[in-house]
This record gives structure tokens, C-alpha cells and sequence, in this order.
């Protein structure tokens, strides 16, 4: 059973489609990249299987059932810009929301929770800065404690909206081994990315996306310049061949 199917997902803003007939099935244990153009609603679809937005129809299923009454299987990592990083509190407590899911939301976090919030910033170099202030860490500190976050959700599918904007180098390299690490515990893990050049290295599949999907499959076969043309209309004329197959 796929742990990610989405049939035919339709989004509207002021009667204007910006996603139309979404569909496509992902498998276990994979690295997916959401690529697209600006605008393109890669995003936008995003928050449509959360349900953070409405959908005018469509349907999203977690391995096999609605995705409401799977959200426990569910993390998200949203993207830098939409957090308010002035809120006051410092990096373990954003890392034990994570684990609201396993104690409750007005539950006080036992040891053990707050052990497992401890290494999860600790896998992601963070755990020196445990009781900073998120208000004081650098972007890609930042992003490195919502990183931590997902994985205390210990999540079976993420959905990752555009971690790599923004980041320094040795951030985007621990973000690629957070996500090896994910794929090798059978993790199912969707990125909305942007930088075409790293798709190959960096993901299993990728959805080809500019408001319908133009293709979606495993990287290798479906990551080609043909397709990257109808994605991006025709604009993409840098790549170099060692990074696009066909």
C-alpha cells in the first residue's frame, strides 16, 4: 500500500485555478521533489493535502485511508518565511511541539519526550543551542530546529516546504543527510524544491508540476529536458547535460 495517493486535487483563488487535476501515487520509503516554476503551485499543493487550504475537490489518502484520520503520520516542515521567528520560546520547546501528537496538547512533556527532542537537535547540530532563543539563531539555525521538530514527530510521511531557500552550505548538507537518513527508515518524504541542478542527486522521484502535473515517476526516466521545457515554458536553457537525462 502507498502511504501517499492524491486523486485529482483542484484549487481555486477568486474562481482562478491554480491547481487543476492533481494526481499521482508515491511509494514507500521514497525522496520525492516538487519542481515547478514560480507560481506554479507547488506550494499551493502542499497545503491542499494538508488541508491548510481548501481544496474545490479531490482526494488525499494516507497509506490507504482520508488523510483526517491520519494527520498522526503526518509531518510538515513549512516554509522559513511564514514563521514568526520573534514568538518567545527557545529551540527544545519548538522541537517538543513535535511531540504534541504522542502526549497531548495540554499534557506537560515527560522525560522521555524531551530526551527524544534533545537528540533530534543533537542529529541536527543543534543541540548546543537548546535554550537559545529562536528570535537569535541564523536562518539556517532555524531551519535546522524545525528539522528537529519533524523528526520528533516520528512522522511516516513529511512534507518539506522548500527547506534548502535560504540555507547555508553546511545546512543544505545536513539537510540531505536528514534525508537519506529518513529514506533509509522507510520514511516517505516530499520536498518542494527549486535548485534544478540538484535534482538528480537529491531525490528518487520528482513531480513536474505547473498548475497540472506535466510528469510525475522516478527521477532517472521522468527528469528529462523535454519535460523541464513544458514545465518551465520553454525558460530553462542553463542546465548542463550531466544534470538531465534524455
Amino acid at each position: 500500500m502507498n502511504p501517499l495517493v492524491v486523486e485529482q486535487v483542484t484549487v481555486a483563488y477568486d474562481r482562478q485555478l491554480v491547481l487543476e487535476d492533481v494526481s499521482f501515487s508515491v511509494p514507500e520509503g521514497k525522496l520525492v521533489g516538487i519542481i515547478g516554476p514560480n507560481g506554479a503551485g507547488k506550494s499551493t499543493l502542499m497545503k491542499a493535502m494538508l488541508n491548510f487550504i481548501p481544496r474545490m475537490h479531490g482526494n488525499v489518502f494516507v497509506y490507504g485511508k482520508p488523510y483526517e484520520k491520519q494527520r498522526h503520520l503526518v509531518g510538515y516542515v513549512p516554509q522559513r518565511n511564514s514563521v514568526d521567528w520573534d514568538f518567545p520560546t527557545n529551540a527544545l520547546d519548538v522541537v517538543l511541539m513535535g511531540r504534541y501528537g504522542h502526549i497531548g496538547l495540554w499534557k506537560r512533556p515527560r522525560k522521555e519526550d524531551v530526551d527524544i527532542a534533545m537528540q533530534c537537535l543533537d542529529k541536527v547540530g543543534m543541540l548546543p543551542y537548546a535554550k537559545r532563543q529562536i528570535s537569535q539563531l541564523s536562518g539556517g539555525q532555524q531551519q535546522r530546529v524545525f528539522l528537529a521538530r519533524a523528526l520528533a514527530q516520528d512522522a511516516s510521511v513529511y512534507f518539506m516546504d522548500e527547506p534548502f531557500v535560504g540555507v547555508d552550505a553546511a545546512t543544505e548538507k545536513a539537510i540531505v543527510q536528514l534525508l537519506n537518513e529518513l529514506k533509509m527508515r522507510g520514511k516517505t518524504v516530499l520536498v518542494v524544491h527549486h535548485d534544478l541542478q540538484t535534482v538528480r542527486d537529491y531525490f528518487d522521484y520528482v513531480l513536474l508540476l505547473n498548475k497540472r502535473v506535466i510528469a510525475f515517476g522516478e527521477t532517472e526516466s521522468v527528469f528529462t529536458y523535454d519535460h523541464i521545457q513544458k514545465t518551465y515554458g520553454g525558460k530553462v536553457t542553463f542546465l548542463s547535460a550531466a544534470h538531465i537525462v534524455g
